[in-house]
């Protein structure tokens, strides 16, 4: 697939919900149940950071089950290495924790969609250089509202912030207001022991706190 291909996928998947789900603790058994749950409520961005129990089966299980339209792919990704792993699933998603830039470049010379994560403009501006997709806004809970708007200020028009950590659907709209573009979902979504009853009912509140904040 042509990285415009994928960026016209990542663009649509944003148009139609720009709420990523992550998998942390799934395992492979109930990979297809999980997210056949979230892929029925909306989701079309789905990771499973790598420090799953065997993430690898689970994101190649998930890929193979989900049509075009959802973008799979792993989070917690530390090392370079991981990314031909993931190319070679069919994987699109590289999220990481922090800003490396080797982990970044790979990603991009794969033709993957990279979503690094920055707290500082500093950080951002040279995920951008590296390649990165998006950025993500980590850990949210420390970067606050005015903060994001003041990085989307500088930073090149379009760029897309995603807070993660600690985000529910009560405090996405001060960060919707000051300009994110989207949001990455961890236990309030999402945590090992939940049915997928309990998950379809997490994936409804947040579906619909973000369809609440979208214009009329």
């Amino acid at each position: 697939m042509t990285h415009t291909a994928l960026a016209s996928r990542l663009d649509t998947a944003f148009a139609e919900l720009p709420l990523v789900a992550i998998l942390r603790g799934l395992r492979p058994d109930e990979a297809e149940a999980v997210a056949t749950c979230l892929y029925e409520a909306g989701f079309r961005l789905i990771e499973v950071p790598l420090n799953s129990p065997a993430p690898m089966a689970s994101i190649g299980a998930i890929r193979r089950l989900l049509p075009p339209d959802a973008l799979v792919g792993a989070g917690t990704v530390l090392r370079a290495a991981d990314v031909g792993r993931l190319a070679d699933l069919g994987a699109e998603l590289v999220v990481m924790p922090h800003a490396d830039t080797a982990v970044i470049s790979a990603a991009a010379r794969a033709g993957l969609v990279c979503v690094p994560g920055v707290a500082t403009p500093t950080e951002a501006f040279a995920a951008l250089d590296a390649g990165a997709s998006a950025l993500k806004i980590f850990p949210a809970e420390m970067v606050a509202p005015p903060v994001v708007r003041a990085m989307l200020a500088v930073l090149p028009r379009g760029t897309r912030l995603l807070p993660v950590g600690g985000i529910t659907p009560d405090t996405m709209g001060p960060f919707h207001a000051a300009g994110a573009a989207g949001f990455g979902l961890g236990s309030a979504l999402f945590k090992p022991g939940m049915t997928t009853a309990q998950i379809g009912a997490a994936a409804r509140r947040f579906t619909d706190a973000w369809n609440g904040l979208r214009p009329r």
